[in-house]
């Protein structure tokens, strides 16, 4: 995108202003500064700046064991740890060719759905947030809290979960855990309904979403767009039913899509995907088998054959995709993350221009990126 400068008006004695947004902003949701050719309140140009939390994560796992790369998955998108990692070995035993026993399997596809509910929910509450409805906020911190606690014992941690291994799990599900899921999704769809309830007929929250940073479906392909940013455009795909992975083709589910492509379809859209994991995970539950969780295959060293590997996912916020090149050794020759969120905001231009600077933070909020995966 060109550099965005001054224009002057002499005919009408006018500037458009430029006016930076970030990265210092909290409505950014992290170090992104937006820079803003202004006419008035009125956005008529925006550039995105990204970098500020650039790690070199893709450079790094060129020089480190296939074994030692996945923690470095759970950092990229820290909102959606499970579901990166996931990505990250299915990617290597699929240049593997691992047979996954089914137990792992159905455990990876419960983990990683109530991760998107976790991720789902602070999108809700910081989306809200920036909105000005607090409650929301507060609400939504009290359902992911019960998640994170399910993280801490199955994993250890509640954030940065390093949940999966090249070839299965390291650990089964601990004592209590089905019925732990279980009392969750009991007690779920009521506080869904409470979300909804407050903001789905509220006039402030309608005015701030209904028609703001419409995209059209050819739009959103063009560009790039998946996830619910894309769903929310009319678009029926997710990588779960094109193209299932683990369990996901034993399972049945709906793929909610909108029809205007505004904020208010998009929030529409992850509201009922909530749902829908929701009702993933219940499924999974009553079929969780017995048996290994480990591949009995899995190598001790790996070294996978020479070549070229792509693999994708539905993570949370859209397609994440992992490009493997092995030379056949212990380390990737090159090793490529295709992350949604940094895809995503290449629309935030298009979504904006023509609205106020404040629907601006509903934009960026609506697109739910993570500048973690961004910069990596």
């Amino acid at each position: 995108m060109t550099e965005i400068t001054d224009i002057t008006h002499p005919e009408i004695d006018t500037n458009e202003m430029i006016l930076n947004m970030g990265p210092q902003h909290p409505s950014t949701h992290g170090v992104l500064r937006v820079a803003l050719k202004l006419d008035g309140e009125v956005v008529t140009d925006l550039d995105c700046d990204i970098g500020y939390l650039h790690r070199g994560v893709e450079k790094i796992c060129e020089h480190r064991n296939y074994q030692m790369i996945a923690p470095y998955f759970d950092r990229t998108d820290y909102i959606a740890a499970v579901s990166n990692g996931l990505c990250y070995v299915e990617t290597i035993e699929k240049a593997l060719a691992l047979e996954i026993p089914l137990r792992a399997q159905y455990l990876r596809v419960i983990l990683t759905e109530l991760n998107r509910l976790s991720s789902h929910l602070l999108w809700l509450a910081t989306h809200a947030l920036d909105i000005g409805a607090v409650t929301v906020f507060l609400w939504a911190f009290r359902e992911r809290e019960e998640l994170l606690k399910i993280f801490e014992n199955f994993f250890g941690a509640r954030l940065t979960c390093h949940a999966f291994r090249i070839g299965g799990m390291t650990y089964d599900a601990y004592d209590g855990f089905q019925a732990e899921v279980k009392d969750f999704c009991d007690r779920f769809p009521k506080r869904l309904e409470e979300y909804e309830t407050l903001l789905n007929t509220n006039r402030i929250w309608l005015s701030r979403t209904v028609g703001i940073g419409i995209i059209s479906a050819d739009a959103a392909i063009d560009i790039g767009l998946t996830g619910p940013p894309l769903r929310g455009s009319g678009v029926e795909w997710d990588i779960r039913k094109a193209h299932p992975y683990e369990c996901y083709a034993d399972l049945e589910f709906d793929i909610p899509y909108g029809e205007n492509g505004d904020t208010y379809d998009r929030y529409l859209v992850r509201m009922e995907e909530m749902r829908q994991s929701r009702r993933i995970i219940l499924q999974a539950l009553e079929k969780l088998p017995d048996g290994p969780i480990m591949a009995p295959k899995a190598p001790k060293v790996v070294k996978p054959s020479i070549g070229e590997y792509y693999h994708s996912i539905e993570s949370p916020k859209g397609e994440l995709g992992i490009y493997l090149v092995s030379d056949g050794s212990t380390q990737p020759t090159r090793l490529r993350i295709r992350p949604p969120s940094f895809i995503n905001l290449q629309a935030l231009r298009q979504m904006s221009i023509g609205h106020l600077v404040a629907d601006v933070v509903a934009i960026i909020g609506t697109l739910d990126i993570v500048l973690g995966e961004i910069d990596r």
